[in-house]
């Protein structure tokens, strides 16, 4: 219950009392129309105000009934500047015999985290190295010219058009690893900037929409691994993932597949059909649905582009084909990349853990090498990564020894890998699970 004081009759003008809450009061608050959560001890109240969160509703929703301060510096790069947004939403503070920590949360790790955090802001970790994007950027630009030069000069025959499309879908895998930098915030000081580049590489160089790749994407960084909260674990049904739910599925009887083959099938509606089907139209329909017309318009300046280019050298009909095996390459390279650090996880139901275990459980890392850092546009860090969104990630390989010291001190496991063994163990983690589901469909 709230707890505030009552003046009386005669007393002076003052500032009332801040109302008091309990951490059992504020966990009743976790519900689709009713939603608060705690930032630095204070309690905020944001039913109304999350529809209208830049980031979308649903990834500040996930943090109802909790404490959300680490979240909260993790997405946001000027602190100061979103603190006046909050100031309306104040209704409260935690009760002084409230623990900063909800639902028993490692308080000794958050704050090693937080101090951890503070060591790598001293250590300038979150400033950018402008040239590196710059060069990033020139690099993708080579290959889309390099592409176009190599069917002008040697002709539209099989050879030319499957080495153009190589390097076209090189280009647009680095491209969406660019895009997810400025996405992030992590290349410039002001948000206004960041989204407005961002915009030109997701849209312009890509086809794609920075608003809904914004409201899936931050999801998935806020709660990672977790169903019903991580767009990224949502299967539809195709795979079972984890342990958990496997085993559930198994005991209800359900069999959209024969998930004990999944590690097989994977192979064909995986890899191959992520980004040219399931991507695309998700991707179009929610820029129509919601009337983005920003975006929209973005996309189609990079269809306008690409139709342009390579229409007149295979008509429509082959330039809409050629466009669908870039991107067939593509979504390969894209999936086996970002599921090398998640899907051999935990993948569970919520646990309330705090913001370093969190991410650490659903997490690893690859070897680095400048082939692995450059492959994975440095999502070979990807503990790194999950654990500073905004730090440019030039920088991981200076803060990752300080993440595996507190690893050790806290005996959190830290795992890195070999990249084939990495990829390898998709495969893997997708035949332990459909084994799950197998056994529990039979025998439970």
């Amino acid at each position: 219950m709230g707890k505030g004081g009552n003046q009386g009759e005669g007393a002076p003008d003052r500032e009332a009392p801040m109302p008091t809450f309990s951490w059992e009061e504020i966990q009743k608050h976790n519900l689709r129309t009713d939603k608060w959560l705690v930032i630095d001890r204070k309690v905020y109240n944001i039913t109304q105000w999350s529809s209208r969160h830049p980031g979308g509703h649903r990834v500040i929703g996930h943090y109802a009934g909790e404490d959300a301060t680490d979240a909260f510096q993790a997405f946001h790069r000027d602190l100061d500047f979103v603190r006046k947004f909050l100031k309306p939403l104040l209704i409260g503070e935690l009760a002084p015999e409230e623990p900063s920590q909800d639902r028993g949360k490692n308080s000794q790790i958050t704050e090693d985290f937080r101090a951890l955090r503070k060591t790598a802001e001293n250590m300038n970790l979150f400033k950018s190295n402008h040239l590196f994007f710059l060069l990033l950027l020139a690099h993708i630009i080579v290959m889309e010219s390099l592409a176009w030069f190599t069917v002008f000069y040697f002709g539209n025959g099989w050879i030319p058009t499957v080495i153009t499309a190589f390097v076209l879908a090189t280009s647009q895998a680095q491209a969406g690893w660019l895009q997810h930098d400025y996405g992030h915030l992590s290349v410039y000081k002001t948000s206004m900037w960041n989204h407005l580049v961002h915009k030109f590489v997701i849209g312009h160089l890509k086809g794609a929409s920075a608003n809904w790749w914004n409201h899936r994407h931050f999801q998935h960084h806020a709660k990672p691994n977790i169903f019903q909260k991580d767009p990224d674990v949502n299967m539809l049904h195709v795979f079972v993932l984890g342990e958990w739910q496997p085993i559930e599925y198994g005991k209800k009887k359900l069999k959209y597949l024969p998930y004990n083959h999944q590690h097989e099938y994977f192979f064909l509606i995986g890899p191959p059909l992520l980004i040219p089907m399931y991507f695309q139209y998700q991707i179009i329909r929610t820029m129509i649905v919601r009337k983005d017309w920003v975006d929209l318009a973005w996309a189609v300046s990079y269809y306008a582009r690409f139709f342009a280019t390579y229409i007149p050298f295979y008509g429509v009909l082959g330039a809409i084909l050629f466009l669908n095996f870039i991107r067939f390459l593509e979504s390969h390279w894209f999936v086996w990349v970002t599921q090398m650090n998640h899907i051999v996880m935990e993948i569970d139901r919520e646990p309330y853990r705090d913001w370093f275990s969190s991410q650490l459980a659903a997490t690893c890392n690859v070897e680095q090498s400048f082939f692995n850092d450059w492959f994975s546009g440095h999502l070979n860090f990807q503990i790194e990564h999950h654990l500073f969104p905004t730090m440019p990630r030039h920088n991981f390989h200076k803060v990752a020894p300080l993440v595996r010291s507190l690893c050790a001190k806290h005996g959190i496991e830290y795992q890195e890998k070999p990249l084939l063994r990495a990829l390898q163990d998709i495969v893997r983690s997708l035949k332990k699970s459909g084994e799950l589901w197998l056994d529990a469909y039979l025998h439970k």
